[in-house]
């Protein structure tokens, strides 16, 4: 529909604008072509001050312009040009002679064609640049992968807290793309794939960030559901438009967030085998395969659901390693919240130690929440600084909501 709206409007103006060039220079003409009748009265009473004789230097044809005396200006076309000064002399009207070319005359005439074929040719390459160069480039577009690539990753292992051990397993991989050749030496093949595997809030998105940070590699993001699509093959060109890319900036990592939605366990959908997100994963599973070892791609994924994914796609060779991203405990909470706390001004009463012995099961997300929250009610409260009693009331409010004053218990409820 959109693409017809815009074949419409880009019609309608092309013919106003062929209208407009028509009409414009015959409103900005002060000459208005008189009968041979009311030229002879202007004549006659004498109206005429002065004229000018137009005539083609090949044919004896051509035309009068005058001027009356109230300023009017008009023309007439006349068949013989001599017959014509000799009525001028007659009266005693001053005029000149110009002579016009048979080519000036084929330029006028051919000059509005030639502006006419120029705005054609304009409106369509603005339609063909407007429409993303037709449909063709759009269907082309649309099989294009969706991952955001970030050249130089800002975040450290020292911005991710809370995770000694998940940062120790993946140092090697970072070793790796900093010195491949260290490994490869001795015959050692780094996992190709690494699925972080751990409750929503994690922090596994950002602990797939740091490792591309600390080895200074481009990081390729997408998240599973931005392959499937309801047209059948569009989702396994963007797994190869993905890996393309990534062959270019290698070595590099693509991270998979929420994998579980295109690595689903086969079989199970409603087209059977043939649906489009099992042939994405098909795809995924023979990209993986297609790269060599010393290629220096990493593939990272994300899942908090590993249990439904492919066997396939978990077996060595392919997403060959699992790193499990628990949540933090006591020591990782307090780690965390130095981290959210470093740009936020804290009063003298604030105990961090304390706050992470309150806040057992929370994620590092609900952590950054957490301090978050305390910040609006400080500002709020028209404090200069968060206190303690700030994050406490935020703790209260995150963990089951805002208390409610202005309900009534009766005694009877109260009973």
């Amino acid at each position: 529909m959109e693409s017809k709206r815009g074949w419409r409007i880009y019609l309608i103006m092309m013919i106003g604008l062929i209208i407009v060039f028509m009409i414009v220079p015959n409103i900005f003409s002060r000459t208005d072509v008189v009968s041979r009748k009311q030229y002879e009265n202007y004549l006659k009473n004498d109206e005429v001050t002065e004229a000018e004789v137009v005539q083609n230097q090949e044919v004896p044809t051509g035309a009068v312009l005058f001027t009356l005396k109230d300023g009017t200006e008009g023309r007439i076309y006349v068949s013989d040009v001599e017959q014509a000064q000799d009525e001028l002399d007659n009266y005693g009207i001053t005029y000149e002679l110009r002579n016009v070319s048979h080519d000036s005359n084929l330029l006028t005439v051919a000059l509005p064609i030639i502006v006419g074929i120029l705005l054609v040719v304009v409106l369509l390459s603005m339609m063909g640049r407007s429409t993303g160069g037709g449909a063709n480039a759009r269907m082309m577009d649309f099989g294009k992968s969706r991952a955001q690539m970030t050249r130089d990753s800002k975040i450290r292992f020292s911005d991710v807290a809370g995770m000694a051990e998940e940062k120790e397993d993946l140092e090697e991989i970072v070793d790796f793309l900093r010195n491949p050749a260290k490994y490869t030496k001795l015959g050692a093949r780094i996992p190709k794939g690494i699925i972080l595997v751990g409750q929503p809030g994690t922090g596994k998105t950002l602990l797939a960030k740091a490792v591309a940070g600390e080895a200074g590699v481009p990081f390729f993001s997408i998240s599973g559901s931005d392959f499937v699509e309801m047209f059948v093959g569009v989702g396994a060109s963007r797994v190869r438009d993905l890996f393309a890319e990534a062959k270019k900036n290698a070595p590099c990592i693509i991270f998979i967030d929420e994998i579980d939605a295109v690595g689903r366990r086969r079989g199970t959908g409603m087209g059977g085998g043939h649906d489009e997100r099992e042939q994405t994963l098909n795809q995924l599973l023979v990209e993986m395969d297609g790269f060599g070892v010393n290629e220096g791609i990493i593939v990272m994924a994300a899942t908090n659901r590993v249990d439904i994914l492919d066997p396939a796609i978990l077996r060595p060779g392919r997403f060959d390693r699992k790193v499990m991203v628990s949540l933090p405990d006591i020591r990782g909470r307090e780690a965390i919240l130095r981290v959210h706390a470093r740009n936020k001004a804290l009063g003298d009463d604030v105990n961090l130690k304390q706050i992470a012995q309150t806040t057992a099961g929370f994620s590092g997300a609900d952590l950054e929440n957490l301090m978050n929250e305390a910040a609006i009610r400080a500002a709020k409260e028209g404090h200069s600084y968060m206190s303690q009693e700030d994050i406490k009331e935020s703790f209260i409010k995150v963990g089951i909501g805002t208390e409610k004053k202005s309900h009534v218990i009766s005694e009877k409820e109260k009973r």
